[in-house]
């Protein structure tokens, strides 16, 4: 109930005729100048933001829980491998094998998909 509840909140309804007032990046501001009637099918940058999360979730899953625990200090929390190293009991450079290991089978498995 309360994740429908949640994503009830994300539907608003505006005018096609309006002007966008949620573009603000320097790089959109032609595009948010313009009506969203005139936008329609314009590419959208986040789109492939969308996707690309799409494509990943799913090889995430299959790793095992050391090396996503890893990809989640080292990105997430923003750690150094040394950091990772002394957490887990290993040493910097097997944390930098560990993540470019992990980062390569990702980045095929995104490749191919």
């Amino acid at each position: 109930v309360i994740d429908g509840l949640v994503a009830a909140n994300g539907y608003t309804s505006g005018s096609l005729d309006a002007a966008g007032a949620d573009d603000d990046a320097p790089s959109t501001a032609n595009r948010a100048a313009r009506p969203l009637a005139e936008r329609l099918g314009d590419v959208d940058p986040a789109m492939e933001l969308f996707e690309e999360f799409h494509t990943l979730a799913p090889l995430l899953e299959e790793l095992d829980e050391r090396d996503r625990r890893i990809l989640q200090m080292r990105f997430g929390q923003d750690r150094t491998q040394a950091e990772i190293g002394a957490e887990l009991g290993i040493s910097q450079m097997q944390v930098s094998r560990l993540l470019s290991r992990t980062l390569a089978r990702l980045r095929a498995g995104m490749l191919t998909a």
